[in-house]
Formats: C-alpha cells, sequence, structure tokens
C-alpha cells in the first residue's frame, strides 16, 4: 500500500481539494498509479539488482506518492524483473481496491522504445470506439505515459545522460479477469481482464451524501466569495477546460463528478449569475438525455438518443444507424465527425436546455462544454438564460 495520502494544498478555501477535505473520506490510487510504480520498481532492479521499497512517483499534479512493494522478483541474468502494489481506493467503493497489480520489465534492443504488454488479468481492446487501438492492451493513454516519463528518468539515473528505455513492459493483474466481470469492460469489448486507468493517479472517493454535500458547501463559498459564474466539472481534465477558457479562479470550480442534478437543484435555491457545465461527452449525454445522475452503474448512454439527435443535425439514415449500433459514445461521436454532423454540439446544447428545465426559472445562464478523453472540446452550447429555455421542456 502507499505510504502517503494526497492531501489537498489547505490554500484554498473552495475547490476541488477543499471540496475532497469537506467530506472526510480518504483518497486512494488508481490502477494506472500503481502500475507506474511496479514498472519502476521492475526497472530499477533489471538496472541496479536492487529493488526500491519504497519507491516513489510524481503524479500528473505533482504529488509524490510512496508505495511499498509486495512482489519482488529478478530473474537469472536479469533477462526480466517483476514488482508488485497492492492497489490501496481508499473510501471508494472500487472493485479493484486490494488487486495486486504486478509489472515485469524486460529489455529490448536500442531504439524499441516502451512496449506494452497485456499480462494475466489486463484486458485487451476488440472493438473501436475506445482511446486506444482494436489489439492494444487496455492500458489508457495517461497512464502509459506516466510510466514512460518514469522508465525515462530511471534509464538515465543509471545509463548516464542520453540514455534511453527500450524495455516491454507486462502489467497484470491478479484475479484481474474476474474483477473485470464486475465492471463495463466485457460489453465496451475489452477482453481478458480489467483496464489500466486514471487521468490523475489518485482515486477521489464518491460517497454520495458526503459528495452532494460538499457540492453544496463549494456553491456556498463561491457565493460567499462573490463569484457570479461557476463551473460543475465532471473531473481534473474537465476542470482544467474550463478554467482554459473562463479563467475561473479556484473557488468557483465545482467537482461535482456524476452529480449534475445535486449541482443544479442547489444552484436553483442558491443562484448564481451563470453556471458551466463542462465533462465528458458521454457523461453530458446522459444529462442532455435528462439523466442527472451520471454514475454508469445508474445511468448509460442511449445511442438511440444519440442517433435521434445526428437526425436532428443532418444525418441520413445510414449513419444515424451506424451511430445507435456505435460500441461507445465516442465511437458515435466520431462516425458523425467523419460525416461532418455536430453530434458534440447538439448534446451540449440540449444538455444546457435540460438543464435550464431543472433550474425552473432560476435566474442563472447556462452554457455547456463537452471533451474528449484527451481534453479536447468536442461540443459547447453558448450561454442561455430561463427566458430562452425551450418551450415544452420536462420539469424536475
Amino acid at each position: 500500500m502507499a505510504e502517503a495520502q494526497p492531501q489537498g494544498t489547505g490554500k484554498a478555501a473552495g475547490g476541488r481539494s477543499a471540496q475532497l477535505a469537506h467530506t472526510g473520506l480518504r483518497p486512494g490510487w488508481t490502477t494506472g498509479a500503481c502500475a507506474t510504480a511496479a514498472s519502476t520498481a521492475a526497472y530499477t532492479a533489471l538496472l541496479s539488482g536492487e529493488f526500491p521499497d519504497p519507491v516513489t512517483i510524481t503524479l500528473p499534479k505533482g504529488q509524490t506518492p510512496s508505495f511499498a512493494l509486495a512482489v519482488e522478483e529478478l530473474a537469472p541474468g536479469r533477462t526480466a524483473a517483476t514488482a508488485g502494489v497492492v492497489k490501496d481506493a481508499g473510501d471508494d467503493p472500487d472493485v479493484t481496491h486490494g488487486a495486486l497489480v504486478r509489472a515485469t520489465v524486460r529489455a529490448l534492443p536500442a531504439g524499441s522504445g516502451v512496449v506494452f504488454r497485456a499480462g494475466p488479468g489486463v484486458g485487451t481492446v476488440t472493438r473501436p470506439g475506445l482511446p486506444l487501438e482494436v489489439g492494444e492492451p487496455a492500458i489508457n493513454p495517461v497512464p502509459r505515459q506516466m510510466m514512460r516519463e518514469h522508465l525515462a528518468e530511471v534509464a538515465g539515473r543509471h545509463g548516464g545522460p542520453g540514455a534511453t528505455a527500450d524495455v516491454e513492459v507486462e502489467i497484470s493483474v491478479d484475479h484481474g479477469e474476474e474483477i473485470a466481470r464486475s465492471t463495463w469492460n466485457p460489453r465496451l469489448g475489452i477482453l481478458g481482464g480489467l483496464s489500466i486507468l486514471g487521468t490523475t493517479g489518485i482515486v477521489v472517493p464518491y460517497s454520495c451524501s458526503a459528495w452532494i454535500d460538499s457540492i453544496r458547501r463549494g456553491v456556498d463559498v463561491a457565493r460567499a466569495a462573490g463569484r457570479r459564474h461557476v463551473a460543475g466539472c465532471t473531473g481534473s481534465t474537465s476542470e482544467k477546460v474550463a478554467v482554459a477558457l473562463h479563467h475561473l479562479p479556484e473557488d468557483a470550480l465545482l467537482d461535482m463528478g456524476d452529480f449534475a442534478g445535486a449541482v443544479l437543484k442547489y444552484v436553483r435555491r442558491h443562484p448564481v449569475e451563470r453556471l458551466t457545465i463542462c465533462g465528458g461527452f458521454a457523461k453530458l449525454s446522459k444529462l442532455a438525455a435528462g439523466h442527472l445522475d451520471l454514475h454508469s452503474a445508474r445511468s448509460q448512454v442511449d445511442k438511440g438518443f444519440l442517433a435521434e439527435l445526428a437526425r436532428r443535425g443532418g444525418a441520413d439514415e445510414a449513419l444515424a444507424g451506424a451511430v445507435a449500433e456505435a460500441n461507445t459514445g465516442l465511437a458515435a461521436l466520431q462516425l458523425c465527425a467523419a460525416a461532418s454532423v455536430p453530434l458534440g454540439d447538439l448534446v451540449a446544447a440540449t444538455a444546457r436546455d435540460e438543464s435550464l428545465a431543472v433550474l425552473r426559472g432560476a435566474p442563472v445562464a447556462v452554457d455547456v462544454i463537452c471533451i474528449d478523453r484527451a481534453g479536447m472540446v468536442v461540443g459547447r452550447a453558448e450561454p442561455r438564460g430561463p427566458g430562452d429555455a425551450r418551450r415544452g421542456s420536462p420539469q424536475r
């Protein structure tokens, strides 16, 4: 388990870190952070003969947690090295809590770079529509980048200036195939095990009642500070986009996670002049379809709904049918983008109008920003106030 816990800076009275502190819940570590720690330790042993224990890594936001090793195996002649880390998900009800994440590192010829392999318990992508190509191990882009950077640092420390990491990295998770049956991986076409995930390295714990209370506190703090514009964001990537586009201070940022309804209902009773909602395209397509809880266990992307929106945007029946049968929301978005159908903008506009319906005439203007997994804006809806709301919107 990690020997340090991510903490807020304590400097801000509002924003993401203050919300987390307010919940009293203990954060944990993603499978991506665990894989990075394990691969760093394994490569260090491959080059030096010694495993660092604990092994310290640097996360994308600068935190430097240390992880104790649960497995240390160095093959004869240093042909391979394996290190393992037990995932600690903190207080989050994560199905991978307690899972043993292993990394086995083997040297490759110079110029090979870092090659990733799926070991036992890690899935393989078999369908399009995910941020990885078909046939690739289900190790997401940010964890891959974290591992590459840490392995390059290890190469530099032990090989001198100009040294590069030319290695195969095989990630495995004990009992991962069994655990994956409790996830959406099989339905998404990720077969054979779990995905290695995480954009920040930190698992933010979500107790519904605690997190909704923290959202309310965030709104109160923003209003007390005189903020007239706040942003409800689904995660750290969307938060960065909202800041870049609107230059909002930290205490104007609400980490709403999956609880879009909690933000809208509280702002309805405690208005601000403007509310930006920023999040992943798939999540916000659920809001557009009328769902106020965006968690994957409680609402799903409705591809039939996306197909109807695509028709409104000019899609022919062949394209609409393909959207309805798409593997993921991202795949539907890509199909429409190739045909110049603005599905992202249509989802954003519909999500904005659904939000205005929930606000029930409160004096709040709403705009919506949809992003993809890389943080690129794929849809926007300009601010609209209660007097501009579409007629016939459902009241909630």
